[in-house]
């Protein structure tokens, strides 16, 4: 536990808001977390002193208790606050801020994860938060399928006390305040009041011996990796669930779940709707004129296109199957879409025999198609 008086640490007065407390608490999260610092033991050690304050300074009862006899009242069991009462999740700060209060993602939702878990269990066990983790992948993948493995950290289980939170050779005692109740209760005259016990946190249990590797939380911040699947068919904003490998839970709860966001990334050939892929091909006059066939791209291998003769810019074929694939069987299709080019520089004899054949179609004195001249007399009086 701390010992630098935490008003201090969050760098505000003692008469404080609780407004002004999460305002606070929030700016030095962000500067301190271990994500934003990696390998910087400092700052990690920083970031737990800073949630342990607001642990206890969040708390109505806990700072009453702390603002009457300081650090003194959560050791040796008076008080049961701190990191060992059962800790505070860092991101809940976060999701109250932004989270507008309905359940809705917010912008710290969004970076740090969250929504899921925080439910208290027997014995004082915190369930873990939900994370995010966002992937990009390519359209060729979201097409076939693949598989990824991903790197992140997060609160992994106290391998040095199992996540009890007791040190090794040790173990958690059930509270001589509440008797192991979680709650305790006080008379006021006629009037018996009802409140969570102030030394354990509503535990029910305090911990005489804390962790020393994780200050007594249960948990600590670590490396994970993790295989991820993805199937066929995926689009930007997929959602895949891998169960357990959130945050691990506060004093021995269960973990939270990761998030994985799919984000496809596009494509220097192929534009995406829905399951349907368009392509744009450039042609020469002469192949639009004369007609062929060419071959063309797909995701799956080379097609070929029959072009016919007097193709015009703008006609869009259709290949039939040569989409991406739905997630529950079969595919769009391929829409390719022609442009057709017109040569930008021709030599002495192109130009001949281009002029030659203009005379022979006619165009010479009338290089405006007869139905846009028809529609357009008007103008032209």
């Amino acid at each position: 536990m701390s010992k630098t008086d935490y008003y201090d640490l969050l760098g505000v007065e003692r008469g404080a808001s609780e407004e002004a407390l999460k305002k606070a608490y929030r700016k030095q999260a962000v500067k301190y977390h271990p994500d934003k610092n990696p390998n910087d033991t400092k700052a990690e050690a920083k970031f737990k002193e800073i949630s342990e304050a607001y642990d206890v300074l969040k708390d109505p009862n806990k700072r009453a208790t702390y603002d009457q006899y300081g650090h003194a009242a959560f050791q040796n069991g008076m008080g049961g606050g701190g990191r060992s009462s059962g800790g505070v999740d860092p991101f809940d700060i976060f999701r109250d801020a932004f989270s507008g209060g309905g359940g809705g993602g917010g912008i710290f939702e969004d970076i740090f994860g969250g929504g899921g878990g925080g439910g208290r269990s027997s014995g004082g066990a915190q369930q873990g938060s939900d994370l995010r983790y966002d992937l990009e992948i390519s359209l060729e993948e979201a097409a076939t399928g693949t598989e990824k493995q991903i790197k992140y950290r997060r609160h992994c289980q106290c391998k040095a006390c199992n996540g009890s939170g007791a040190k090794a050779g040790t173990s958690k005692s059930t509270c001589s305040t509440c008797n192991g109740n979680g709650q305790v209760t006080s008379n006021r005259g006629f009037i018996s009041f009802r409140q969570v016990c102030p030394a354990c946190s509503g535990a029910g249990q305090t911990i005489d011996s804390p962790c020393n590797k994780c200050n007594g939380e249960g948990r600590s911040i670590d490396s994970s990796t993790v295989k991820v699947k993805i199937p066929a068919g995926v689009h930007t904003g997929s959602r895949l669930r891998s169960s357990g490998n959130g945050e691990a839970g506060v004093g021995g709860g269960p973990a939270g779940d990761l998030y994985i966001i799919v984000v496809v990334n596009e494509h220097e050939l192929f534009e995406r709707h829905e399951d349907d892929l368009f392509c744009e091909i450039p042609i020469k006059f002469t192949l639009a004129s004369l007609g062929g066939t060419i071959h063309v791209p797909t995701l799956f291998g080379k097609g070929n296109l029959k072009i016919p003769s007097g193709t015009q810019t703008g006609t869009t074929f259709r290949l039939k199957g040569q989409g991406m694939p739905h997630m529950r069987g079969g595919k769009g299709d391929l829409l390719i879409r022609i442009q057709v080019e017109v040569p930008k520089k021709l030599n002495k004899d192109q130009t001949e025999k281009l002029e030659a054949f203009a005379d022979a179609c006619g165009d010479a004195g009338n290089p405006v198609s007869k139905s846009f001249v028809e529609k357009a007399k008007k103008f032209f009086k």
